[in-house]
């Protein structure tokens, strides 16, 4: 079983940067994908970004290309989103989501193609 913690998030201003990192516990990330996903009020989860660990393969949504930019620490066992030039419509609650590759490489956008999900946490870009 796979734990997903997310940390990070909070309040920022319209323009400015962000991150929120995503901590496995109970397994390391070596033979997962990870992705990021976020929910605003009222709206449907969509998918943000996402890296293969093992082949670092990474992919990102349209509105966040160029903008954010995932990355992973082996020694911290973590994966990492870093946000900047945010805009007030970049507020959601981020969730961080996990499957094992099974040695496929490359990246999965769709909400059921991951296994494990953390509990979310909150940006907030104001204007």
């Amino acid at each position: 079983q796979v734990q997903l913690v997310e940390s990070g998030g909070g309040l920022v201003q319209a323009g400015g940067s962000l991150s929120v990192s995503c901590a496995a516990s109970g397994r390391t990330f070596s033979s997962y994908r990870v992705g990021w996903f976020r929910q605003a009020p009222g709206k449907e989860r969509e998918f943000v970004g996402a890296i293969n660990w093992s082949d670092g393969s990474t992919q990102y949504a349209d509105s966040v290309k160029g903008r954010f930019t995932i990355s992973r620490d082996n020694a911290e066992n973590t994966v990492s989103l870093q946000m900047k030039s945010l805009k007030v419509e970049d507020t959601a609650v981020y969730h961080c989501a996990a499957a094992r590759t099974y040695g496929s490489g490359g990246v999965r956008t769709l909400l059921q193609d991951y296994t494990y999900w953390g509990q979310g946490i909150q940006v907030i870009v104001s204007s």
